[in-house]
């Protein structure tokens, strides 16, 4: 496993972070792993160097992050050996107060998150969207208080317009506050908006990047069809997926991330996380396993360098999308 500096900061996190919204329960989205069935999962990443796992409260509406906390335990393994991330923002219960950037939201579901983990502090707190209703120095303030008391080590943003990010940015450096040092962003081969202004704008800042769905809800992996949407629960259920995808020149790009998989005898999720490995400013992709072959492919896609050739293959069949994600 290779490990790599988030941003400016110096905490090294392994170069594929886990996604956990996989491990939960049934009852919050059908294709869930239960406790029983995620142990597995986080075992082999720690097997294999996977330090970094990723999770948020409204997973499973906190059941995710109840399932990590006693996986630790169970597990054994030193807190000080991993870096939890956990996020913030989307409603929790039908409470008006239960869900933005306020403060008293941000203050409560910390406490909440921290003991759904059982740890005293998470090493990245991450704004899950831009709240729209608070105003920023609200939620940057309460975020730095967070930093200053112990409870969170690094704070994170997530999905939002470069200009929302740089404003943060601008007004925590103007007050002192504690500043954002990883973006988690939506980025694969069939997204790629994300680099016309928020790559770039995270390498001129020093922000580490940290994308999520790097295989495109599992789109890129070859399996999904039109008419009945592809072979798994998920993808069968996924209507962000259906939305956003499925459109004649999608499959077409899946053809060429098959092309050069053959060539190389490897398959497509391999050479599709290969590719966001390989460019610039990325930090730790966030990868999702639901099998545990997910994991084996995971890994070995960082032992492959695509070349020039294949790199211009799998870019140029590219069109701009509309922006997804942000909401």
């Amino acid at each position: 496993m290779d490990y790599r500096r988030l941003g400016n900061t110096g905490l090294k996190v392994s170069s594929l972070c886990l996604g956990t919204m996989t491990y939960g329960s049934k009852s919050w989205r059908p294709w869930v792993l239960e406790y029983a069935e995620s142990l597995p999962f986080l075992r082999r990443a720690l097997d294999l160097g996977i330090t970094f796992w990723d999770t948020a409260d409204v997973y499973s509406l906190g059941v995710s992050e109840e399932i990590l906390g006693r996986a630790i335990n169970e597990l054994g393994v030193g807190r000080d050996k991993l870096v939890i991330a956990t996020k913030v923002f989307n409603p929790m219960s039908g409470d008006p107060n239960d869900r933005g950037l306020s403060r008293k939201h941000i203050f409560h579901s910390i406490d909440a998150s921290l003991r759904r983990l059982g740890t005293d502090f998470v090493d990245l707190y991450q704004i899950h969207r831009f709240d729209y209703d608070t105003p920023i120095e609200e939620t940057l303030g309460a975020l730095d208080d967070l930093v200053r008391m112990g409870k969170v080590r690094y704070i994170g943003a997530s999905a939002m317009y470069a200009w929302q990010f740089m404003k943060m940015l601008a007004v925590s450096e103007k007050l002192g506050l504690a500043k954002f040092v990883s973006m988690q962003n939506y980025y694969n081969l069939l997204y790629r908006e994300e680099e016309r202004e928020m790559l770039p704008l995270c390498r001129s800042e020093g922000v580490g990047v940290i994308p999520f769905s790097p295989l495109a809800r599992g789109f890129l992996v070859g399996n999904r069809r039109t008419g009945d949407w592809g072979e798994t629960g998920r993808a069968k259920t996924d209507d962000l997926a259906q939305g956003h995808f499925y459109r004649p020149q999608d499959f077409a790009l899946v053809d060429r991330i098959a092309e050069v998989a053959r060539s190389r005898g490897v398959n497509n999720a391999q050479i599709a996380l290969a590719w966001v490995l390989q460019q610039p400013g990325i930090t730790s992709p966030i990868i999702g396993a639901s099998k545990l072959q997910h994991l084996e492919d995971a890994v070995a896609a960082q032992s492959i360098r695509l070349d020039e050739s294949e790199l211009t293959l799998l870019g140029e069949l590219y069109e701009p999308r509309p922006i997804m994600a942000h909401s």
